[in-house]
């Protein structure tokens, strides 16, 4: 094996590993979004955690974030919960960089 090929075999590892830790990111920020609006909502115990497992299956559903924030958009609009795009979109950020952490933490 040359020195190009472990190269290029480590890069492969690595871009492997991150889209692993990015997944496990982007399913714990998800469960954790779906926790913050389940309290929002006024859902506590099985129905906030079946109300987060909702958002995180729903990542399946759209490329990206959009149908997450759609689908808690929706349901805070069927509630009339007075929460803005915005808020939404901060618990995203706010809850992404949390999620990160946790998963790094635990490998």
């Amino acid at each position: 094996m040359t020195t190009f090929d472990k190269r290029e075999e480590g890069f492969e590892k690595k871009f492997v590993h991150d889209e692993e830790l990015h997944f496990k990111a982007n399913a714990r920020r998800n469960k954790l979004l779906g926790l913050w609006a389940a309290g929002k909502l006024g859902l506590a115990g099985v129905e906030a955690d079946a109300f987060a497992k909702k958002i995180v299956m729903s990542e399946f559903e759209e490329a990206a974030d959009h149908d997450v924030f759609k689908k808690i958009r929706k349901a805070f609009d069927d509630k009339k919960v007075a929460t803005t795009d915005a808020e939404i979109r901060s618990a995203m950020d706010e809850l992404m960089a949390q999620a990160v952490a946790q998963v790094k933490k635990s490998g």
